[in-house]
């Protein structure tokens, strides 16, 4: 993955965790930035207090979230989509859970979390797009099996939609392996498959409904289903275009 896969990740992360929260019903104590003071005192400051917490800086939100949870997994390794999928996993239930989870989507042993290079090679073999679906499935069912989903429920399940969205228009707009093809004349069109052209905006929008059901059933509100909708349109719209300006421009070529 390139490095800018990385920082759209993060960026989407941070956008879901927010700042400093403290709720009592949440197990994770006083978090800034999603991480929480264990992982504080894990990584920074050993004895760590509220305080602390409160007045931590992003830089080392994202200096934590870089090595110990992106590179803990590999991530840089694995399909586009399937690694963000994994990514705000870990970060939201542990990478204990997602890189077990990711093993036990790819049918591997899950006697262990490690993302090992039979992992890798397994996760490129796959279809990115099953497995990231898989991925959030699995995490949608388990945070509905936590006695605190009726607490931050509707929330979770909005985030797990927004993340499954997000990722399968990764897996969409990922380069297609190179495939050989018969010398093109002039400046005519270079050949697409049909089904390239039209499933990546089409991948989008039937994983968005997908979302926007599971997310009805798991008793989410009317504004946050319309906010999944209108989240899955604008990236199957973006994608549609930027397949279009691809396609433009392999015309403007010269032969």
């Amino acid at each position: 993955m390139a490095a800018s896969s990385y920082d759209e990740s993060l960026r989407r992360l941070l956008t879901h965790e927010g700042g400093y929260t403290n709720h009592p019903s949440d197990p994770g104590g006083p978090t800034n930035f999603g991480i929480t003071i264990y992982d504080y005192r894990k990584y920074v400051k050993s004895n760590a207090t509220a305080a602390d917490v409160r007045e931590m800086k992003v830089e080392e939100a994202k200096a934590i979230y870089r090595t110990k949870y992106w590179d803990a997994q590999r991530c840089s390794e694995l399909p586009a989509g399937v690694d963000y999928a994994v990514f705000d996993y870990g970060v939201n239930s542990g990478i204990g859970r997602s890189g077990k989870v990711l093993r036990r989507a790819l049918r591997l042993s899950d006697s262990s979390n490690a993302v090992t290079d039979a992992v890798i090679t397994a996760a490129r073999r796959a279809d990115p797009r099953t497995l990231a679906i898989a991925i959030c499935d699995e995490r949608l069912r388990f945070l509905q099996s936590l006695k605190t989903w009726p607490v931050f429920g509707e929330g979770w399940g909005r985030r797990v939609a927004e993340v499954r969205a997000v990722a399968l228009a990764m897996v969409a707009s990922a380069p297609a392996p190179a495939a050989s093809q018969a010398p093109v004349q002039g400046r005519a069109l270079v050949p697409v498959a049909k089904a390239a052209q039209q499933g990546s905006a089409g991948a989008i929008a039937a994983a968005g409904a997908v979302a926007a059901q599971q997310a009805h059933q798991s008793g989410m509100g009317p504004a946050a289903l319309a906010a999944i909708v209108a989240v899955t349109g604008v990236l199957a719209a973006g994608t549609w275009l930027l397949w279009r300006w691809r396609q433009m421009r392999q015309q403007e070529k010269p032969a």
